[in-house]
């Protein structure tokens, strides 16, 4: 998978999420949110619930869990996603890096 294809992957997400999102709560999940919702009084309950996603998003990010999983199923980081190109691309293609290569090794055997 490429940069591309998590651009269309996040393209239909996006679009598939809407709005408004309805799930079910367990009981563990209906507790504490109860709990967080005694604690900060929110004008609504979908305050917390973006809050809690935002929170998540940073966390993975910060911790480089997210840059794991986008590595294993795409082959990019997400600051290649931001910039919109791979570190590759940046540093000019894995052509130019390949013909390095293939200095290095023929010069190996000269004297």
């Amino acid at each position: 998978m490429s940069l591309d294809d998590l651009q269309d992957d996040l393209e239909g997400g996006y679009s598939d999420l809407g709005d408004e999102v309805s799930m079910s709560l367990d009981r563990e999940t209906r507790n504490e949110l109860a709990m967080l919702e005694a604690a900060f009084n929110p004008d609504e309950t979908d305050e917390l619930l973006r809050r809690a996603v935002h929170l998540l998003f940073q966390q993975t990010v910060d911790t480089g869990n997210l840059d794991f999983h986008l590595r294993s199923e795409y082959d990019v980081t997400y600051d290649e996603y931001l910039s919109g190109m791979t570190f590759d691309e940046m540093r000019g293609g894995g052509q130019q890096m390949a013909q390095q290569q293939d200095d290095r090794d023929n010069r190996r055997y000269q004297f």
